[in-house]
């Protein structure tokens, strides 16, 4: 009965080991140096970050409600598909710390403008806040956003460090 017991628990832990044995552990690693493109997988939710065209780290995101295609105009609530850059920063916004992305870009207008809609505008990378400021850990996994790219505000924390102004951000459907 003994050794039954036994050959069932090391079947058991084998079965277990087999299982878990090809799941990737992801490690924390911070970045180091200045960051010079990023790109958002819009289907995966993933904003890759890269310096030098090696890529350095990826993060989950949250992107535009109104998930398939790209921005159309104001208010439809999706994530801009394109080439763009990152121009300005601030450490003053609802949304914690951000990163603003050049959309409209002039083709965006000229889109925009040849059906006479307004194509919006006020796209970034930002972090969280809630309607009272509250900034803390929201899982990014399942947000969604009005057509900005929201990470973490320790994520945020840590792209506001060291993504350089003139970025090229390419946003992937």
């Amino acid at each position: 009965m003994k050794k039954t017991i036994w050959l069932m628990c090391f079947i058991t832990l084998c079965a277990t080991v087999l299982l878990f044995a090809n799941k990737h552990i992801t490690v924390y690693k911070p970045i180091q140096q200045a960051v010079d493109s990023l790109v958002v997988l819009k289907s995966k939710n993933s904003l890759q970050v890269y310096a030098n065209k090696k890529l350095l780290k990826t993060y989950s995101c949250g992107i535009g409600s109104n998930r398939n295609g790209k921005k159309q105009y104001q208010g439809d609530n999706r994530t801009p598909e394109g080439k763009y850059y990152i121009t300005t920063r601030s450490d003053k916004s609802i949304y914690y710390k951000n990163l603003h992305i050049n959309y409209p870009n002039t083709l965006d207008r000229k889109r925009c403008k040849a059906k006479g809609l307004n194509p919006g505008g006020d796209i970034k990378i930002h972090g969280y806040a809630d309607q009272n400021g509250n900034t803390n850990y929201r899982n990014i996994k399942f947000s969604e956003t009005w057509g900005c790219i929201g990470v973490t505000n320790a994520e945020m924390d840590e792209l506001y460090k060291w993504v350089k102004d003139g970025a090229v951000i390419v946003l992937k459907g």
